[in-house]
């Protein structure tokens, strides 16, 4: 099954995506990435979503990748005597470990950690940006802050805090049963929230060994950093706007979204761009222009993937939202600016036989005008160091790990197919070019490249780039 686009599209599940019908229907309007939000879904239910989506994987005959969500440490504050609270601009208001209900003079954080941490002239913000709070004093088991911004405060409301370093890990008690139930369920993708540091990541790293890629959210200004370093140790990275968005300035998002995106094509690794992309779709069958605008910008950056939440897992319009945005990166990626703007922002290669390949692999697509490019791949890593210089070509994954195949369904430009290893250079050449018609990326007549490893089924051997002829005999066989 081909898509029309190289950008691939990740949809959230939730209520809205709950049956497999629809399920069903929003693979079919173009989400190559089912998203598992676990702030949202009991652990529970874990196994039996999957199953859902490897169903409908097997009846498509193409690898869709699974991105387990895992919820983070969620900082909130205490309950309220009379349920809430109003909270006057210029009042002083405290938080502190008296667990007592709250009033409009203070409230309980049970987050002793966090007590310790604030220091003079931290921000604090409150209920996603609602209100906002400068810490002017701090004590034992309590700080003290100027209201700024007030309003109506109430029970259990979430508490940010983008000036202080949270002396906590990114994975909660929660966060590590949750993803032990993906790993043992078979998720392609963990994506790790609130990362403040390269250790969150490899923490999760090393509890996953392998058996599943790990992607930094990067959505605390804490992590901005230490950006190259978290980079560096994750396998993907997701641009999680909506936090971002509470914890600084907004005006900032924009070119931090740009840095971040930027920086992990050039190591070659996935990026996705997300939160509030069509968010009027929650409850209208079309989004405004500037959001439009906002999914084309991603696009035309060179995002790997562009993500929707609430409206594919709770709004009113969830197959609408994704055939939306899949016409938006189709649309942006006719456009010959589209491929200007890409080939100005490709990295040079790395002194490596496999960047070499790709380069040479680039160049040949430029010359000849060719359409595909079939690799030979055991881990993944030879399709993602050609997708990496964005070739004006589709790079057609052949693979005899299904989970590499699934894995790579996230990555810009990548077709990943299912099969068994090459025996000789012969049969390299001919079964890519038999691919290459069956997945309707090459007729009789045309030229594909080929790219491999020798010896076959070496991880990171490779060192081979060949033209290859599609001939009759091939689509006979296709």
């Amino acid at each position: 099954m081909k898509r029309s686009r190289r950008t691939k599209i990740v949809a959230t599940l939730g209520p809205a995506s709950d049956t497999p019908e629809m399920i069903a229907k929003l693979f079919h309007a173009g989400a190559d990435v089912f998203r598992l939000n676990m702030s949202h879904l009991p652990r529970e239910r874990l196994p039996e979503k999957i199953e859902v989506i490897r169903t409908i994987e097997r009846e498509a005959r193409r690898p869709i990748s699974i991105l387990v969500d895992l919820q983070g440490p969620k900082l909130r504050v205490g309950a309220f005597q009379e349920g809430s609270a109003m909270l006057a601009n210029g009042a002083t208001f405290v938080l502190d470990s008296d667990q007592a209900p709250g009033d409009v003079n203070r409230v309980y954080l049970p987050h002793p950690e966090i007590l310790s941490a604030l220091e003079p002239g931290h921000s604090v913000i409150i209920d996603d940006g609602k209100l906002r709070l400068t810490v002017t004093e701090v004590g034992e088991g309590r700080a003290a802050t100027r209201v700024e911004v007030g309003g109506r405060i109430s029970n259990r409301k979430g508490v940010s805090l983008p000036d202080t370093v949270i002396p906590v890990p990114a994975m909660t008690e929660k966060d590590r049963s949750d993803l032990d139930a993906a790993l043992n369920a078979g998720a392609d993708w963990i994506a790790v929230s609130f990362v403040q540091r390269p250790e969150d990541m490899a923490e999760v790293k090393k509890i996953a060994a392998g058996r599943a890629l790990v992607m930094a959210k990067i959505e605390k200004p804490q992590a901005l950093t230490r950006l190259d370093e978290i980079m560096e140790v994750s396998d993907g990275l997701m641009v999680a706007r909506g936090d971002l968005g509470v914890e600084m300035p907004l005006e900032q998002v924009p070119g931090v979204q740009k840095r971040i995106t930027r920086g992990a094509r050039r190591l070659g690794k996935p990026v996705v761009v997300a939160t509030q992309m069509l968010e009027s779709m929650i409850t209208a069958p079309v989004p405004t222009r500037a959001e439009v605008s906002d999914v084309a910008t991603a696009v035309y950056e060179g995002a790997d993937a562009v993500m929707l939440s609430a409206e594919s897992a709770s709004g009113a319009f969830p197959v609408e939202a994704i055939s939306m945005m899949s016409r938006i990166a189709e649309q942006v990626e006719k456009d010959a600016l589209y491929w200007t703007i890409l080939t100005a922002q490709r990295s040079d290669p790395e002194s490596t036989a496999a960047d070499a390949i790709a380069a040479a692999a680039h160049q040949m697509v430029d010359a000849l005008g060719l359409n595909a490019i079939m690799a030979w791949t055991h881990s993944g890593s030879t399709a993602l160091r050609l997708a990496r210089s964005r070739p004006n070509a589709s790079v057609i994954a052949l693979t005899p790990k299904r989970e590499t195949a699934r894995r790579l369904a996230i990555a810009w430009g990548i077709h990943p197919i299912v099969t068994n290893d090459a025996s000789d250079v012969d049969d390299m050449a001919f079964r890519a070019a038999k691919f290459a018609v069956r997945e309707r990326f090459a007729e009789v007549g045309d030229r594909v490249i080929v790219v491999a490893g020798v010896p076959f089924g070496t991880p990171g051997a490779t060192n081979l780039v060949r033209i290859a002829f599609v001939t009759r005999e091939h689509a006979a066989k296709a």
